[in-house]
């Protein structure tokens, strides 16, 4: 570029060379231009370059303090995370350990109440009260004067309840009484008694007798000739004019009615009474159990007696016999009959403390061995036994109540 703008001649040629010289310069100018536009775009590429690459580097600046602060954010999040669960199996161990302690305690329930129901069964069993209507001849006559007067009074009955003392015998168990008590006094004296069976002898354990409790009461039972109750009636009307129907069908002799003195009704209850002038009709319906009556339309209701009963002269008895002993430890060592034998002979011996016997009972073998009788109920009086059976089933002996 030094050359072309140089006014020097060039080899000598000076008017000439101005022309030339003159076009070099413009084209060197526009080569000039050129190049000063590109240095400009050059320039102007690498400010956008330097900025961008400014922006890279703070956006890689704050991508790395997102990641510090993802990574601590991680390492917080995991922290909590173990801390958690730790906390959660604690938790757990707790729960687990209540559990436990629950279910140890219902356990401990389970046997009281087990404990419970097995004694309330055995008070029931104590205090339930058996016994057998006998059969009565009944002879029907006619009425008199005097008993047509008496018939307004009611239905009065007197029903007296006893229960017979037991006993119950398990196996390997027997009962024997003796005539006189001071031959069961020497026996229950001894600590055992050893009765020889053949080649075997057996230790046998005496014992006194405590009879279970007993009862004895009075049902006193009054049962109305005049009053009958009705049930199952509809709500389909008001009071009066339910009393007024009831009253009205209660009166017709077709159906067994008769002439009604007063009518009691409860809404409520659905229920009423009715007390008829003359005696004899309300214990007619009362054997129905059932009584048509006209109400908006004709209904069925249901009627019976009406009866007061009350618990009279409850008494408890309780005691020991005198004269009968329980012996114990009897093992099956043999035949039944045969150990009943040996039984009564050794307690007949007088060497033995024994004396004459009024009655025996045994019941099954002992209770250690696989063949083991089940339990028997055995009844028995305080002071001697009426009956004697021998079975593999049950033994029963009977006697009075207390």
């Amino acid at each position: 570029m030094a050359d072309i703008c140089n006014n020097r001649p060039v080899n000598g040629q000076e008017g000439g060379g101005v022309q030339e010289d003159t076009e070099d310069t413009e084209e060197a100018k526009k080569e000039l231009e050129t190049w000063k536009t590109k240095a400009e775009k050059a320039d102007d590429v690498k400010a956008r370059m330097i900025l961008e690459k400014l922006e890279e580097d703070e956006a890689k600046s704050k991508a790395q303090q997102e990641l510090v602060a993802h990574g601590k954010k991680q390492e917080e999040c995991q922290k909590e995370s173990t801390e958690r669960i730790n906390a959660v199996q604690v938790e757990i161990l707790r729960l687990a350990g209540r559990r436990q302690n629950l279910l140890d305690k219902l356990k401990g329930y389970q046997a009281v109440l087990e404990a419970k129901r097995a004694e309330s069964a055995k008070l029931k069993r104590r205090f339930k009260i058996y016994t057998q209507v006998p059969d009565t001849e009944v002879e029907f006559k006619a009425q008199s004067k005097e008993e047509r007067d008496e018939n307004s009074q009611p239905i009065r009955g007197v029903f007296t309840i006893g229960q017979r003392p037991t006993v119950p015998l398990q196996g390997g168990q027997a009962l024997i009484t003796f005539e006189e008590e001071k031959v069961a006094s020497q026996i229950l004296m001894n600590a055992k008694c050893s009765v020889s069976c053949g080649n075997i002898i057996l230790d046998i354990k005496p014992k006194r007798i405590t009879m279970d409790p007993t009862v004895k009461f009075e049902v006193h039972l009054d049962v109305s000739r005049k009053e009958l109750k009705v049930s199952g009636i509809p709500r389909s009307m008001p009071e009066e004019r339910m009393k007024e129907r009831l009253e009205i069908s209660f009166s017709r002799p077709s159906r067994g009615g008769g002439e009604v003195d007063k009518v009691q009704y409860d809404r409520n209850t659905a229920a009423g009474v009715i007390t008829f002038l003359h005696p004899g009709v309300a214990e007619s319906l009362a054997l129905r159990g059932k009584y048509r009556v006209d109400l908006d339309s004709e209904v069925t209701v249901q009627v019976g007696p009406i009866y007061k009963y009350q618990l009279c002269k409850f008494q408890t008895f309780c005691g020991s016999s005198r004269r009968t002993i329980l012996l114990e430890d009897i093992e099956d060592k043999g035949d039944e009959e045969d150990l009943l034998d040996h039984l009564e002979i050794y307690f007949q011996k007088p060497s033995n403390y024994g004396g004459s016997r009024k009655g025996f009972a045994l019941s099954g073998c002992h209770s250690g061995y696989p063949d083991a009788a089940p339990h028997k109920q055995l009844t028995s009086p305080i002071a001697q036994v009426s009956q004697i059976k021998l079975s593999n089933s049950s033994v029963g002996v009977h006697g009075p109540c207390l």
